[in-house]
C-alpha cells in the first residue's frame, strides 16, 4: 500500500504542472507561424546560434519531432550551426518539461534545466561553426528520413497531423487542446507511467541516498552519459526518472547530464544528422553535448554544494501552495486523457497486431 500512496502523491504533485505544460505546449504548437523560425534563424555567427537556442527551448518537440522542423529551417537558409543549436535546445527542455520539473525536481532544478539546455545548445552550435563550416542546405525530406526509422507512436510525434494549422481563434484553440491533451499524451503516457512508478518504488523501497557513494563526480557522469546517448526519451518523460535518481542519491549534476543528453541524442537522431549534414557535424554534435553536459553537471554540483542548497528537500514540493480542488481536478483530467490513450493503444494493437 505504501508504494500506491507514494505513487498517488507523486502523481498529484505533478498533475497541475503537467497539465499546464501540455496545454501551453499545444498553444505554442498551433499558434506559432510556420515560417517565423526560418526568418529568425538565418545567417551566421553567435546571434543566430543564440536565437536558435532561446527560441527552441520552450517549444514542445521531442528528439524525433524536432528533426523535420530543424531540417525545414536548414532548407530555408539557416546555417548548420544554428540548426544544431535548435536541434539541441528544443528536445532538452520545453514548457511542459519545465512545468513538470518544478513539480517533481523543485524550483532550483526547474531554473537550472532550461538555462543548461540553452548553454549546451549555444556551445555546440559555436563548436559546429568552428569545426564544420557551413555548406549549402540539403533539400532532402527530413520528415521521411525521421519517420522511416520509428514505430507508429514515434511517427505520430515526428510527422503529426497538427502541422496543418486551423484558422480562427476557436478552431485553433480546440486544435491546441487536442494536440496537448491527446497527441502529446499519446506520445508520453507509457514513459510517464514508467517514470512515476520508478520514482514511487525508489521512494518506498530504496534507502535514502543509497547511490550517494558513487552517484556523483566525473565517473558517474560518464556512465550516465554512456547510457543516455543511444536512448530515446523526451524531456517530459525523463523528469520523473530524474526524480527517482535524485531520491536514490544521484547528485543533481549527474541527473542533469541525463536530462540534457537523454532527450538530445538517440540512434535515430544521429542517423538523420549524419545523413542530412554530414559526419563532421555529427561528431561535433556528440562532442558538444558530451563536453557541455558534463561541464554543466560538475559546475551544478559545485555551486549547489557551495551554496548549501538541498535539492532532495525540494523534490515533489511544487504543488504545496496550490488549492486541493485544482490539484485533484488536474489529476482527474490527466487520468481521463491517459486512460483514453492507453485504451486507444490497446485497441490499435488488437486491430493491427502486425503493425510494428
Amino acid at each position: 500500500m505504501e508504494i500506491l500512496n507514494n505513487l498517488a502523491e507523486l502523481f498529484f504533485d505533478a498533475a497541475p504542472w503537467l497539465l499546464l505544460g501540455f496545454v501551453a505546449a499545444g498553444f505554442i504548437k498551433v499558434w506559432l507561424p510556420d515560417d517565423l523560425l526560418s526568418r529568425w534563424l538565418g545567417g551566421e555567427g553567435l546571434w543566430p546560434i543564440t536565437k536558435a537556442a532561446v527560441i527552441g527551448a520552450p517549444l514542445p518537440l521531442c528528439s524525433c519531432g524536432v528533426l523535420p522542423a530543424a531540417m525545414s529551417l536548414r532548407r530555408s537558409g539557416a546555417s548548420r550551426s544554428s540548426t544544431v543549436s535548435f536541434l539541441i535546445a528544443t528536445p532538452e527542455t520545453g514548457v511542459d518539461s519545465i512545468a513538470l520539473s518544478y513539480a517533481l525536481l523543485g524550483p532550483v532544478m526547474a531554473v537550472i534545466r532550461p538555462v543548461a539546455a540553452i548553454i549546451s545548445a549555444i556551445f555546440t552550435g559555436l563548436l559546429t561553426s568552428l569545426i564544420a563550416p557551413t555548406d549549402s542546405a540539403n533539400h532532402q525530406n527530413a520528415c521521411s528520413s525521421c519517420c522511416g526509422t520509428h514505430n507508429e507512436a514515434v511517427i505520430d510525434s515526428c510527422c503529426d497531423k497538427s502541422e496543418q494549422k486551423q484558422t480562427g481563434f476557436l478552431n485553433r484553440s480546440i486544435s491546441a487542446l487536442r494536440y496537448g491533451l491527446m497527441e502529446m499524451v499519446d506520445d508520453l503516457v507509457l514513459w510517464l507511467i514508467f517514470g512515476l512508478l520508478l520514482a514511487a518504488a525508489m521512494k518506498t523501497w530504496a534507502p535514502p541516498m543509497i547511490l550517494a557513494d558513487w552517484g556523483s563526480g566525473l565517473s558517474a557522469m560518464l556512465l550516465i552519459l554512456l547510457v543516455s546517448i543511444p536512448t530515446y526519451i523526451c524531456a517530459t518523460a525523463s523528469t520523473p526518472i530524474a526524480a527517482a535518481l535524485l531520491l536514490a542519491g544521484i547528485s543533481p549534476g549527474t541527473v542533469l547530464v541525463f536530462l540534457l543528453a537523454g532527450p538530445a541524442t538517440n540512434i535515430a537522431t544521429m542517423g538523420v544528422i549524419h545523413k542530412e549534414m554530414g559526419k563532421a557535424v555529427l561528431i561535433t554534435y556528440l562532442l558538444g553535448i558530451c563536453v557541455s553536459s558534463i561541464t554543466i553537471g560538475l559546475a551544478t554540483d559545485a555551486v549547489l554544494q557551495a551554496g548549501d542548497i538541498n535539492i532532495i528537500a525540494q523534490v515533489s514540493v511544487g504543488s504545496e501552495w496550490l488549492p486541493q480542488w485544482l490539484i485533484y481536478l488536474s489529476g482527474l483530467i490527466l487520468l481521463l486523457a491517459a486512460s483514453a490513450s492507453v485504451i486507444k493503444k490497446a485497441w490499435s494493437n488488437k486491430q493491427f497486431p502486425h503493425n510494428h
